[in-house]
């Protein structure tokens, strides 16, 4: 790995022109390429310089050929790419202070004086700490003659600005994030894929798909292939949910149908689609797992059940329309928030809500989303319901 350059970083571009660092963070998802194609050209078009920094934070720490200017060229290509074509890695220098005085300096030392970084909560909530621990950084460097008081001065302020890049949908303050759309693509089509065997041999399948601290996989997949049952943290099924489950279960698949129970397989349905997000749990917290639900299919209603789990089959692959979409206007938005901002505006994250673009607090964001983990762990799962977007509850009331 190349050593950051000892020589002296360039001057400040003129004007309200910036050298802005685009990264990927935290898990990859569809359309994050998309975000740093959008950033690297619209910041070319503004006249600003962009520099791709690639393994996430860990490139930030390591600087040298790990940050690198890109140009026009650079990102042909990368809209219909998944993953991140310039990476993504744990980095467990950068959560250290000296980490962070690494970084600072690779930044100055590029000359780069604004951050674009798509990632998770836990990206932006560190690069958001990183803007404030700032100043001292450079006085830190500077006391440590490692850079000069002039070069504290030309490059005192930074400026963060967030994309939210998650499969999981799991940010509170937008209605999408970068990537979810694909992975549900992803989830629908693998579970139509399943539908074949289930009906062929009347089995009953139990598909676990992402999603730890937010349902929105789970209830839209379950909305998009019209699942029996699903399982979400935020809304645990009721107290004898087991009975429950296999009442819907049975009705939908009984061929002799009695007029009180007619549903689900009453109505002679040949398979069943029950699915579980990874972070379920029935209202005492009591984890749900893709076994405790075969089980119950198997030993209970007696059905030739299957468990199967999607994994990172729900990262990968092309971004869906939606995310090419969502992932360029963001990044275009990102370019205008860095040039529109000033020393002392909060860092913003740019979300998407009633399919518009707007910018929101970027700690607000981050505050709202961990009160939802924080209300389940109370056992107040209506706040965890009302934290998400409106459309959550709703799509959960038409779906049961």
């Amino acid at each position: 790995m190349a050593p950051a350059s000892s020589s002296p970083p360039p001057p400040p571009l003129p004007g309200p022109t910036r050298r802005i660092g685009v990264m990927t963070s935290g898990g990859d998802a569809p359309g994050m390429n998309g975000a740093v194609r959008a950033v690297v050209r619209m910041s070319i078009d503004q006249g600003c310089e962009t520099y791709a920094i690639y393994e996430g934070y860990e490139g930030l720490v390591q600087g040298g050929n790990l940050i690198k200017k890109m140009d026009w060229d650079d990102v042909r290509g990368y809209l219909s790419e998944g993953g991140t074509l310039i990476g993504t890695a744990r980095c467990k220098a950068f959560m250290e202070r000296p980490g962070r005085l690494r970084a600072a300096k690779n930044m100055v030392t590029a000359g780069i004086d604004a951050l674009v970084i798509c990632g998770g909560d836990g990206s932006l909530t560190g690069a958001d700490k990183f803007r404030k621990e700032w100043p001292g950084l450079l006085e830190e460097l500077v006391e440590k003659k490692e850079l000069t008081a002039e070069q504290k001065n030309t490059y005192k302020h930074l400026n963060i600005v967030g994309l939210v890049g998650s499969i999981d949908n799991d940010m509170s303050s937008t209605d999408a994030t970068i990537g979810c759309y694909s992975s549900l693509t992803r989830i629908c089509e693998a579970i139509d894929c399943i539908d074949a065997t289930a009906e062929s041999h009347q089995r009953a399948f139990v598909i676990e798909v992402m999603g730890r601290h937010c349902g929105w996989l789970a209830l839209m997949a379950g909305v998009s292939t019209s699942a029996d049952f699903i399982f979400i943290p935020e809304k645990p099924p009721s107290e004898n949910w087991e009975a429950e489950m296999c009442s819907i279960i049975r009705r939908h698949r009984s061929e002799n149908a009695t007029a009180d129970l007619l549903k689900h397989r009453d109505m002679g349905k040949r398979k069943t689609i029950v699915i579980v997000a990874e972070g379920a749990h029935d209202l005492a917290l009591k984890k749900v797992t893709p076994a405790r639900v075969k089980d119950l299919l198997s030993d209970d209603l007696k059905l030739d059940t299957r468990i199967t789990t999607l994994g990172h089959v729900q990262r990968g692959g092309r971004p869906c329309a939606y995310d090419r979409m969502l992932s360029t206007l963001q990044g275009v938005e990102a370019v205008h928030a860095v040039l529109q901002a000033k020393p002392d505006t909060p860092s913003p994250v740019i979300c998407v809500i009633e399919n518009k673009i707007v910018r929101k607090p970027l700690l607000k964001a981050v505050e709202d989303t961990l009160e939802v983990a924080k209300a389940i762990e109370a056992k107040d799962f209506a706040r965890a319901m009302h934290l998400r977007d409106a459309e959550f509850a709703e799509y959960h009331n038409a779906y049961t």
